[in-house]
């Protein structure tokens, strides 16, 4: 999955070099080609392939992840 993320990656930035480089008829296509695709694609990719395994309570703050945090506060003081 990583690997795919990449070579999506790297296709819209060199798309976007190119657009901006390259005097063509097309090259503000190429960029906005480029640009979508990041926010559209490579964006959304990442985030599911950095969140599948992870679950979205551990990170909300919620009564008792912040009694956790209290506690852990505590002991480290101590």
């Amino acid at each position: 999955m990583k690997y795919i993320i990449l070579l999506f990656a790297i296709a819209f930035f060199t798309s976007i070099i190119l657009g901006s480089i390259l005097d063509l008829d097309y090259s503000e296509k190429l960029i906005g080609f480029g640009v979508i695709g990041i926010f559209f694609i490579v964006f959304p990719l990442f985030a599911y392939h950095r969140w599948k395994d992870k679950d979205p309570k551990d990170y909300m703050l919620t009564k008792e992840n912040l009694d956790k945090m209290r506690d852990n506060q505590r002991r480290r003081k101590s």
